[in-house]
């Protein structure tokens, strides 16, 4: 697992703080998708646990795995009920088959591409559902945008994360639902945008770039210049575009007489 994405536990708080969660909107496309009642998931790299309150919060008992015992610590506090926390790497979970629902909220990208849709499906009873969703958090104004970006400049290229199969930004079918098209362990490929706009302050929309994988790559002096930069360039209150992408496949049942993953 690469640096960048074990960098969160040291902003555990600031990702619970300036992070924004989930809107029902999501977990109702996800169990329309299901066509059945949503009653188990396991999620994948749950951080401070934004999604899984979503659907913890609507009846599922979930099983929420991230490698990093500050991140869960955060999400113990914040997300009460039927939820079970597991520290372990994706790579480490025990294939179980036990599960109808399998997700992963911002962290898919992180895991290691070596087997990772066997490990996906080896977690996931037939005909279960995967879902993964998450975007940027962008400036919607170009204009700002653009300052931030030239205020950036100095100290980080680039902020983004890019697609782990080297998928366009502006590609039709975006990542994983490219690698998800092309396994045979999966079927009924689906994409959906769920759009969302918010409004945040220069000071949260700052505290939200301090949780961001590029800037805690940064040495702790550069950081601190690069928010300074950005914050001078930003009016007091900035327009956000947060859209979702959410990709659903169902695992396929195996076939009569071979493994199931």
């Amino acid at each position: 697992m690469s640096a960048r994405a074990l960098s969160f536990g040291a902003v555990a708080e600031a990702y619970e703080r300036f992070r924004p969660g989930y809107p029902d909107e999501l977990f109702d496309l996800v169990a329309a998708y299901a066509g059945r009642p949503l009653r188990t998931a396991l999620e994948i790299g749950a951080g401070t646990g934004k999604a899984t309150r979503l659907f913890a919060g609507r009846g599922v008992a979930v099983t929420a795995t991230d490698p990093d015992a500050a991140m869960l610590a955060e999400l113990a506090r914040a997300v009460p009920g039927n939820v079970t926390t597991v520290r372990a790497a994706f790579e480490d979970l025990r294939p179980d088959g036990a599960h109808g629902l399998v997700y992963a909220a911002a962290a898919l990208h992180w895991t290691r591409p070596e087997g990772r849709w066997p490990r996906v499906a080896a977690l996931l009873e037939p005909e279960g559902v995967f879902a993964c969703f998450g975007g940027p958090v962008q400036l919607a104004d170009p204009a700002v945008e653009a300052a931030v970006r030239a205020a950036r400049a100095p100290f980080l290229a680039d902020d983004e994360v890019p697609a782990p199969d080297g998928t366009a930004p502006g590609a039709e079918l975006q990542w994983p639902g490219t690698e998800l098209r092309r396994s045979p362990l999966f079927h009924d490929v689906r994409q959906v945008v769920v759009a969302r706009r918010l409004t945040m302050s220069a000071a949260d929309y700052v505290g939200h770039l301090s949780t961001v994988s590029a800037y805690l790559q940064l040495p702790p002096a550069v950081r601190e210049q690069a928010y300074a930069a950005i914050t001078a360039a930003l009016p007091g209150t900035v327009d956000i575009a947060a859209d979702i992408t959410v990709h659903l496949a169902r695992r396929r049942r195996p076939a009569h007489g071979l493994p199931g993953s």
